[in-house]
């Protein structure tokens, strides 16, 4: 598991735009909900991995939720768990799509281990905040998390055999 962290100029604006795109999507760009957000976050973390590995993936992640949450926020208290979360939803996508084939069952790995990572530890983090009654927030964070592995699947698979972002991938990664 190699990571590239040698960042030339262009390499960091890249990254940065990455990282806008990221808060972007899941401050303004999503369905938030009590307890579940709807949207395409996920997209530029997994892009953001496969550019550049799992180390700085995650610190990216871990920065735009930093970001977002204290230039945007939601009005939920900030609590450091979803943070790490964030960290390792980054980490994950690199460690499995970093200078890797973009294989069907290499998408579907990452998606489905990101998901039950996020689901998990979430659900940890909104027990120690909440208590018990997190447990009435779990059959519809159930049901998001069954709808977005699909939805996480079909986009990851259809952006990354497209020849033109794998093109762009490429460029970028000179």
């Amino acid at each position: 598991m190699k990571n590239n962290l040698t960042l030339d100029a262009r390499k960091i604006a890249i990254l940065g735009l990455l990282v806008a795109l990221q808060i972007i999507f899941t401050r303004f760009a999503s369905i938030t909900l009590p307890f579940i957000r709807i949207g395409f976050d996920f997209f530029p973390i997994a892009v953001t991995g496969i550019l550049f590995g799992w180390v700085l993936a995650g610190i990216a992640s871990f920065g735009a939720d930093l970001i977002g949450i204290f230039l945007f926020p939601s009005g939920a208290a900030f609590f450091p768990g979803f943070s790490v979360t964030a960290f390792l939803k980054g980490a994950i996508y690199g460690a499995f799509l970093y200078k890797q084939p973009k294989s069907m069952t290499r998408i579907i790995t990452a998606v489905v281990v990101e998901s039950v990572v996020t689901l998990v530890l979430n659900s940890i983090w909104l027990y120690m905040m909440m208590g018990p009654v997190m447990f009435a927030s779990l059959p519809a964070r159930l049901v998001n998390f069954a709808v977005m592995i699909p939805v996480k699947i079909i986009t990851l698979t259809v952006m990354l055999n497209n020849q033109e972002v794998n093109r762009l991938i490429g460029k970028i990664e000179k």
